[in-house]
């Protein structure tokens, strides 16, 4: 599904150029659930970065079921961000003084999706993340898990073939992380494909595989059971 061959990133030029990524060759099929791990600085986020097309690598190859992605123009990028990710953050980058329903329809507005549809979709996965009693409720008036909730929602309304989770349980308490885990690894039996960079150990054991790097290189790269 997601191809990358030889690719590097690196930041700055001349004397003061940092490669961050040296050379990765990474597969990444259909349906897996994918956890990066590595020290900081070993260009993990960077990786995830480019993964999720939110940067482009200096050198190498990135295919996505065949399609060049280096290849692609800024609108084209834009589309395929849009039609083919979904995106969870640490942060939860929700709309203030906006509710969970608002915040969840707001991807299906730049689908150009009807308001009605939009609004039973996203009453759909709200309830699926278990936030029925909650859709009324602006980010101010939920709990951090909640919010990471929503954002998750928010991830999956435009039924992407990739999640795209960047440290999704950072912010959290030990509690709430596995609630979220567990959500994320239902919806990747259900066939969406994860790629999660964590830095937690535990959190990592719920994905299929863990990449982990160093010195922007792939160090160790194995399948567990989970």
């Amino acid at each position: 599904m997601i191809k990358l061959a030889g690719i590097t990133k690196t930041y700055g030029s001349g004397e003061v150029a940092t490669q961050v990524l040296k050379g990765i060759d990474l597969q990444i099929e259909k349906g897996e659930f994918v956890a990066i791990m590595g020290p900081s600085g070993s260009g993990k986020s960077t990786l995830l970065n480019i993964l999720g097309a939110l940067d482009v690598p200096t050198e190498g190859d990135y295919s996505f079921m065949d399609t060049n992605i280096r290849g692609l123009s800024k609108d084209q990028l834009a589309l395929f961000r849009r039609n083919i990710l979904g995106f969870v953050f640490q942060g939860f980058n929700l709309l203030k003084k906006t509710s969970a329903l608002a915040n969840v329809e707001m991807p299906l507005i730049y689908q150009g999706v009807s308001a009605k549809e939009r609004h039973k979709r996203a009453l759909e996965v709200l309830s699926s993340v278990g936030l029925q009693e909650r859709v009324d409720y602006d980010p101010g008036q939920l709990s951090g898990g909640e919010q990471q909730r929503v954002a998750i929602a928010r991830a999956i309304v435009t039924r992407p073939k990739v999640l795209i989770a960047d440290e999704p349980t950072g912010n959290l308490d030990t509690k709430r992380s596995h609630e979220i885990m567990q959500l994320i690894t239902g919806f990747n039996r259900e066939g969406i494909t994860v790629v999660m960079v964590t830095h937690e150990e535990e959190m990592a054991e719920y994905a299929s595989r863990i990449i982990r790097l160093r010195d922007g290189m792939i160090e160790k790269d194995g399948h567990h059971a989970v």
